[in-house]
């Protein structure tokens, strides 16, 4: 039997790490629908070689064989382990961790090889990226504002945005290449479907904003201004037609970061 378990990151990682996870399979593989989160990800196959999944633009499917069990850390947009060199270029991307972190990420597979339980092996990975970011910033502070503002409670202009916080519209999608490594565009595209997800998993009533019901109210809640229009299109750019049914109604789709977002929204 498959099995997924969400947990807060340490306190020390609060402000990069949205969660951390731990996932195992059964007796059989296990098909994995990731779609973009707006951040990148760690996976730590228990003896096996970690990777970075880089920003997601469309959904990809992964099959995890039977019998695995993986840690896990998603970062929040805006926020990265130490890299060598800017998201833009790991978009689309699963790199081996070796290749990123060099002697560090060696010791750190073997202190993993080590753990006796994933519990123990999560908090090895959380207890290396504590370092890690103590000894290099990993966040562009008017990234990290950006990002803030186009949350799909925040309806906002990217150019007002841009003009807030005293950038050119290029600069700031520039500065949200090279550390979210999607344009501000894409990502309030991306949180906002993400927040779509959240409501629609929380249940299937919308929470009655202008009178409607169902899909299309909860795509109103989700800040979409034109309700189920575009959140289809939203929908068909993220995920593939014959899945959008299970990912919005099945928790067993593991659509990660939903158990998260109404904890973001005041």
């Amino acid at each position: 039997m498959e099995t997924y378990v969400e947990h807060p990151p340490l306190p020390e990682l609060a402000g990069m790490v949205r969660a951390v996870w731990i996932q195992r399979t059964g007796e059989t593989a296990y098909v994995q629908r990731h779609l973009p989160t707006g951040g990148v990800e760690i996976h730590f196959p228990i003896g096996g070689r970690p990777q970075l999944a880089g920003p997601l633009t469309g959904p990809e499917i992964e099959v995890i064989p039977a019998h695995t069990t993986i840690v896990g850390v998603r970062f929040r947009p805006g926020t990265a382990p130490p890299l060598p060199t800017v998201l833009d270029d790991l978009v689309d991307q699963r790199l081996a961790l070796a290749e990123l972190w060099g002697a560090s990420g060696d010791r750190l597979v073997e202190a993993m090889a080590q753990a006796r339980t994933p519990e123990r092996a999560l908090m090895l990975v959380q207890a290396h990226l504590v370092q890690e970011f103590r000894s290099v910033p990993c966040v562009d502070p008017l990234v990290g504002e950006a990002v803030k503002a186009l949350m799909p409670w925040n309806p906002v202009n990217i150019d007002t945005l841009a003009t807030h916080l005293a950038l050119s519209a290029s600069q700031l999608r520039r500065r949200c290449l090279h550390a979210v490594g999607v344009s501000p565009k894409v990502l309030q595209r991306t949180l906002r479907f993400q927040g779509f997800l959240a409501l629609a998993q929380a249940g299937p009533m919308s929470s009655g904003q202008r009178g409607a019901d169902g899909m299309a109210g909860l795509a109103v809640d989700a800040g979409y201004a034109d309700q189920a229009g575009r959140y289809e299109s939203d929908s068909a750019r993220f995920v593939q037609d014959s899945v959008v049914t299970p990912l919005l109604m099945s928790h067993a789709c593991l659509i990660q970061p939903s158990s998260l977002w109404r904890a973001d929204n005041p």
